[in-house]
């Protein structure tokens, strides 16, 4: 029964987070100290440190992506260690391609290093898309929608906008998230996975303000 009914108040939660995002004005970086970054995952870059999994560059559709291949606990982390953003908005696409206990894909914003982050991420397996912290390995979820979940084998989309102490994320350019959070200002993007999840990773965009300080924190 207590089961039952914690399910259907993360339901009900869900839902209503659902209905605010739809309606929340959409956040923009404007600041004219903004700078934009388009990376290539195909291509080697030194600045990548691959903290947990295995991350491997590989032929998929006629392109070279960026694939996460191995069964990691409880998470794959890779960061771009290139510069560090306050407010940000990045976009990626992510194809999960297998995994019986998860098959997610994630991104990583403000990141300080492997185990401090936020973490916008959706699963093939579940029917949520959530938003969680990342605290000395710790997570935990502050946001949830439900949504139909991305379809193995399928690109989509994850794009988070992170402006101050707000945070919207999309899924397939549907806005399904909007929360405030302020653990952490500023950091490193990155890229995430879980578990025995497969997934490939392309096209990441960057636009965001440079920390002038780092690391940031609460």
């Amino acid at each position: 029964m207590r089961l039952t009914l914690a399910v259907l108040s993360l339901l009900a939660i869900s839902a209503a987070a659902t209905a605010a995002a739809l309606d929340a004005p959409r956040l923009t970086i404007t600041s004219p100290e903004a700078l934009t970054m388009k990376e290539d995952l195909g291509q080697d870059n030194a600045k990548w440190k691959f903290i947990a999994g295995r991350w491997v560059r590989r032929a998929s559709g006629g392109r070279q992506v960026l694939a996460q291949t191995a069964e990691t606990q409880p998470w794959a982390v890779a960061i771009l260690e290139d510069r560090t953003f306050e407010d940000v908005d990045v976009t990626v696409r992510f194809r999960p391609i297998s995994g019986k206990e998860d098959a997610s894909g994630g991104i990583i914003f403000r990141a300080r290093d492997g185990r401090n982050y936020l973490l916008a991420r959706a699963n093939a397996l579940e029917n949520n898309f959530r938003l969680y912290t990342m605290r000395d390995g710790q997570r935990r979820m502050i946001a949830s929608a439900t949504v139909t979940e991305p379809k193995l084998g399928e690109w989509h989309s994850i794009r988070v906008v992170a402006k101050g102490a707000k945070v919207q994320a999309y899924l397939d350019d549907a806005l399904l998230l909007d929360h405030e959070d302020r653990t952490f200002t500023g950091g490193y993007i990155g890229l995430w996975t879980k578990a025995d999840s497969v997934t490939e990773f392309s096209d990441l965009e960057i636009t965001g303000s440079p920390t002038k300080n780092f690391p940031v924190t609460k």
